[in-house]
């Protein structure tokens, strides 16, 4: 944070808007409080008295932010100083949930996130293609990467704020995504809007790299049980088997039975939020499938320019 809360506030400084900054500590073991208090006595700070991952880390903030827009920013993101410049626009639209910008290497050398296409290969759901369009600022994504994103405060809310089952990292913002979308409500793009990050800075920290596998593994399962309906989820449920936990097993990979096993034990818990989907999105006069949304999105590709982002 001594290196890029100042950059954060230059690009505020810049975009000349009302704001406020809130920090909330995930009970880190550094003195990332301490320094906050002592160089930025301005900024409010929430403490967790223990580690809960980044989904109930960000609804803390959420909760308490009092203006009309929330900026969700990593703690290793560079904002450059235009950053907002081109993303006011998006939010004279009343259904737009939220725009993210383009997320470039800590180095300035390569793209590390753009707009995100929503495939279904085999079953599964895949947001790994990265693209961005030529001459065109109406450009949509499948969903805001939680590292940046310019979000409603009271679309937010209304929603639920990010889904604490996927704590303590991965898939929450693909979740919140396709919750937005299914509400009506629309995510965008912006080229324009330069960061930089350090990727995957956070979860380096954790453990060991076999226990982040099990938890984005179990993740993975869980989103699609909580967004796959009828004879979609049925298939997803024999791909899991057939393909993801038997082959893995017999290769030798048995933390990925740990994976299975607490996606199992959760079921409970993703059967109540998927239950609660339909009731908010009832709320809204507005109820679209995960097909609904991919139709949604692949027509409107097929007018646009795009560049391919690998």
């Amino acid at each position: 944070m001594e290196e890029y809360l100042p950059y954060t506030v230059e690009a505020l400084h810049h975009a000349a808007a009302t704001y406020e900054i809130i920090v909330v500590d995930d009970c880190s073991t550094d003195d990332s409080v301490h320094f906050v208090q002592n160089h930025y006595p301005q900024i409010k700070i929430l403490v967790n008295q223990e580690n809960r991952g980044f989904s109930y880390t960000c609804n803390q903030g959420i909760a308490i932010a009092q203006y009309d827009l929330v900026l969700l920013l990593n703690s290793d993101v560079k904002l450059t100083p235009t950053y907002f410049d081109q993303q006011w626009k998006y939010f004279k639209k009343e259904d737009t949930f939220g725009v993210m910008g383009r997320i470039m290497s800590r180095n300035g050398e390569k793209i590390e996130d753009a707009a995100r296409m929503l495939d279904l290969y085999g079953g599964k759901l895949k947001t790994n293609r990265h693209f961005y369009t030529v001459n065109d600022n109406n450009v949509y994504t499948a969903y805001l990467s939680g590292a940046n994103a310019l979000v409603d405060r009271k679309k937010l809310l209304e929603i639920g704020g990010f889904n604490e089952l996927f704590s303590p990292f991965y898939y929450e913002d693909l979740d919140l995504g396709l919750r937005a979308w299914r509400m009506g409500w629309k995510c965008y793009y912006e080229h324009e809007a330069v960061c930089f990050h350090q990727v995957s800075a956070s979860t380096k920290k954790y453990k060991t790299a076999r226990w982040v596998k099990q938890v984005y593994f179990r993740n993975r399962f869980m989103l699609h049980a909580l967004h796959m309906e009828g004879p979609q989820l049925y298939i997803y449920f024999m791909r899991i088997i057939l393909i993801d936990l038997l082959p893995m097993l017999l290769v030798g990979n048995f933390w990925i039975w740990k994976s299975y096993v607490e996606f199992f034990k959760r079921r409970n818990d993703i059967i109540a939020a998927k239950n609660q989907y339909p009731g908010t999105i009832k709320s809204n006069r507005a109820r679209f499938s995960l097909l609904d949304v991919m139709a949604f999105l692949r027509e409107t590709l097929r007018t646009k320019q795009i560049v391919r982002v690998y």
